[in-house]
């Protein structure tokens, strides 16, 4: 998850900075503080653990139920931060906010919904019978025909690009987007 032993704990007094962002959006809830005991206790429990500067050690919804399970943890470049993406309980802010940043810092990720969007089309009994399937699953089902259109929607953003307006080039970008993403997802990539 994280070598804790890659972290500078020394030049922030003994602790590091905790960005923690929500693993399924993207959106950034909170920043905390955290010292190695803490990140020890994370590790060890898949909870998130704080020092406050002023209380002490917490623990993420131990008394509000907001829990944030830990999904992964990685430090910055020069160990002194960590990003914590989290599956979280609740909302992350003591105000019952989802985030500390207030309603603008949920915007969605838009490749990401889709990613999952497409991901649970493929696994989905979606009630579409197999002689007419759905067309991300047509597409999941038939190599050539996903190659093909990957191609065209290629084609069609470059003479949207050469010769249309910003409208055609962003409704055939979103196609070709969306192609890729279904190459991508049956590659397991």
């Amino acid at each position: 998850m994280i070598d804790l032993s890659t972290l500078d704990f020394t030049k922030g007094g003994g602790l590091v900075t905790v960005v923690v962002q929500d693993a399924a959006t993207g959106a950034v809830l909170m920043v905390a503080h955290a010292d190695r005991e803490a990140l020890e206790r994370t590790v060890a429990t898949g909870a998130m653990h704080f020092r406050s500067r002023s209380r002490g050690p917490w623990m993420k919804g131990e008394t509000s139920g907001n829990v944030q399970r830990v999904v992964s943890l990685s430090a910055d470049c020069d160990g002194d931060a960590v990003l914590a993406r989290v599956d979280p309980a609740g909302p992350a802010c003591h105000t019952g906010m989802v985030s500390c940043f207030g309603p603008d810092a949920l915007a969605p990720d838009a490749l990401a919904v889709l990613a999952r969007t497409i991901a649970a089309r493929a696994s989905a009994d979606d009630g579409v019978t197999p002689e007419r399937p759905s067309y991300t699953k047509r597409l999941m089902a038939d190599r050539n025909l996903r190659l093909k259109k990957i191609g065209e929607e290629a084609a069609e953003v470059v003479v949207a690009f050469a010769d249309g307006g910003r409208g055609r080039a962003a409704e055939e970008g979103r196609d070709l987007l969306f192609h890729l993403l279904v190459r991508l997802q049956v590659g397991g990539v």
